[in-house]
C-alpha cells in the first residue's frame, strides 16, 4: 500500500474528524446568522435615517446645563453664548481678547440673564488650560458642555496668510481641544452626562489650498471626535455625546465684500443663524452635522467618487473669492 493511501485511511479513521467538521459547520452557521442580522440592521438604520431626515428627533432641553465656550468673544462663539443663555444654560465665556469677551457677557446680562461667567485665557499654552479648568471647577462646578470654536477661522483670516509658526495653528486648533477634553471628560464619564462639541471649518472635510497647517489640524480634530464617539460606544456611555459640526466659513456673513463663485449655491448667513443650526444639531444629539447642511452630504459623496471626479467637483464649487 502506498504512503498516500495510508495517509488517506488515517485521515478517514481519525475520531476527531466528525467533531472538526461539526465545529466548522457551526462556525459557518454563526457567520451566516451574523451577516443576516447586520444586513437587517443596516436596512433598518437606512430607513431610520431617511425618516429622521423628514421628521427630525425632538430637541433636548439645555436648562441646568453648564456650557464652556472657547472663543466667545466674536462670531459664532459669541452667538452660541447668547443663544445658550436664552435656552437656560449657565454660560462660561472664554476668549483671549478680554474686551470682546466682556462685551459678550455684558450683552447677555442686558438680556436679563445673570448666570454667565467670563475668563480671559490664551489656550495655546497647556498650563493656562490647566489653571482655567481648576478655576472653573472651583468657581462654578461641573462643566457639562464644551464648545471649542477656535477651529473656525473667519472668512477674512482664510484669505490672509496663517502664522508662519505651524505650532501655533496646531496648538490653537487641535492641542488645546485635546487638553480641554483631557480635563473635562473624566467627570463626564463618571456622571455619564455631557456633550462635547467640535466646531471645525470645511477644512475638516477637504483640503483648502494654501492652508495646509489648518487642514491638517482640522482633519485631526475630526479624527479625534470620531475616536471619542467610538470610545463612548464601546464603553456604553449613552449619556455622553459628541457632535462634530463642520462650518463653511464663507457662508458666515462677517464680510459683505466677499463673493462666492456660485452665490446661489452657497449664499450667506449670519453668525446667529449659523449658531442656531449648530445648537439644533447639538440638541438633537447628532454625531455629525454641517452648516450649511448639504456640505456634509457633499463631503461624504466626494469620498466615494473617483479622485478625478472629486477634483472636478471641488474645482467647480471652489469659492473663487473675489473682492467687490
Amino acid at each position: 500500500m502506498s504512503p498516500e493511501s495510508k495517509s488517506l485511511i488515517r485521515t478517514i479513521l481519525n475520531p476527531m474528524l466528525p467533531f472538526q467538521m461539526l465545529l466548522r459547520l457551526y462556525s459557518l452557521c454563526v457567520l451566516m446568522v451574523d451577516i443576516f442580522f447586520v444586513y437587517i440592521n443596516t436596512i433598518i438604520s437606512i430607513i431610520e435615517s431617511v425618516y429622521e431626515f423628514f421628521v427630525p428627533p425632538p430637541m433636548k432641553s439645555l436648562k441646568n446645563e453648564t456650557a464652556l465656550i472657547i472663543g466667545a468673544g466674536r462670531g459664532i462663539g459669541q452667538s452660541l453664548a447668547i443663544q445658550l443663555s436664552d435656552l437656560g444654560a449657565t454660560v462660561i465665556c472664554v476668549d483671549i481678547n478680554e474686551s470682546n469677551n466682556e462685551r459678550t457677557i455684558e450683552y447677555i446680562k442686558e438680556m436679563g440673564y445673570d448666570d454667565v461667567h467670563g475668563y480671559c485665557c490664551d489656550i495655546t499654552k497647556k498650563s493656562n488650560i490647566l489653571a482655567l479648568t481648576k478655576f472653573i471647577e472651583k468657581d462654578i462646578g461641573f462643566v457639562t458642555m464644551l464648545f471649542h470654536c477656535c477651529g473656525v477661522p473667519s472668512p477674512r483670516s482664510l484669505i490672509s496668510l496663517l502664522p508662519q509658526d505651524i505650532q501655533v495653528t496646531m496648538d490653537l486648533t487641535l492641542n488645546s481641544y485635546i487638553w480641554l477634553i483631557d480635563q473635562l471628560m473624566p467627570q463626564m464619564k463618571v456622571k455619564n452626562h455631557g456633550h462635547i462639541i467640535a466646531l471645525t471649518s470645511v477644512a475638516g472635510l477637504s483640503y483648502n489650498k494654501d492652508l495646509m497647517p489648518l487642514s491638517v489640524a482640522q482633519f485631526a480634530v475630526q479624527g479625534l471626535a470620531k475616536s471619542l464617539m467610538e470610545d463612548f460606544r464601546v464603553n456604553r456611555l449613552d449619556g455622553v455625546h459628541i457632535t462634530l459640526s463642520h462650518i463653511y466659513p464663507f457662508i458666515v456673513k462677517e464680510n459683505s465684500d466677499m463673493e462666492a463663485k456660485i452665490p446661489s449655491y452657497f449664499g450667506t448667513i449670519t453668525p446667529e443663524r449659523a449658531a442656531k443650526a449648530v445648537l439644533d444639531s447639538v440638541r438633537r444629539n447628532y454625531a455629525e452635522a454641517s452648516v450649511p447642511k448639504h456640505m456634509l452630504f457633499l463631503g461624504n459623496v466626494l469620498r466615494v467618487l473617483p479622485r478625478k471626479a472629486t477634483m472636478m467637483i471641488r474645482d467647480l464649487l471652489d469659492t473663487g473669492v473675489d473682492f467687490a
